[in-house]
């Protein structure tokens, strides 16, 4: 199997898991909260790089299927007609991730907790496949959204 059709297959399988999650009400799961920054190892995680998040979150973190590419609601991906009518029934829908006035996660760690066990009381599953790194490099494209951090970048 090649590269595009390996990423276009773990594509699949997650917007399958979020068709399961939702239909199953996928929001409910509730866990104390617990920084996500260190990882497994113990280690802290590097400063994140909004680029790289920016990857992520348009790509392997399958966020903009909510969120919109680049956060912008407006501007989702083509979908399967089934995915795209359970995120449309999402009630309360994703959040708008540019617009910090409306948004219940007030700080990193409980961004990171909802990213890796679900938010409550929403339709946003767990995701505990990106790495930790991956994890600090997309809560640093978030806070670029909200305007509120930089690229990473010098």
């Amino acid at each position: 199997m090649d590269k595009d059709s390996l990423k276009h297959s773990r594509m699949a399988i997650r917007a399958g898991m979020v068709v399961v999650l939702l239909a199953l009400g996928g929001g409910g799961i509730s866990a104390p909260g617990l920084w996500a920054a260190p990882s497994s190892s113990g280690k802290p995680a590097a400063p994140g790089n909004a680029l790289a998040g920016r990857s992520i979150f348009n790509g392997k973190g399958v966020c903009y299927y909510c969120h919109g590419v680049d956060g912008y609601m407006a501007k989702r991906p083509e979908l399967a007609a089934d995915t795209a009518a359970l995120i449309a029934r999402l009630n309360p829908p994703p959040a708008d991730l540019r617009n910090p006035n409306v948004l219940h996660l007030k700080n990193d760690k409980q961004r990171a907790q909802a990213v890796r066990e679900g938010h409550p009381g929403t339709g946003m599953f767990p995701d505990t496949t990106i790495t930790d790194q991956e994890l600090a490099d997309t809560l640093a494209y978030l806070a670029f959204l909200r305007k509120e951090g930089s690229t990473g970048q010098q």
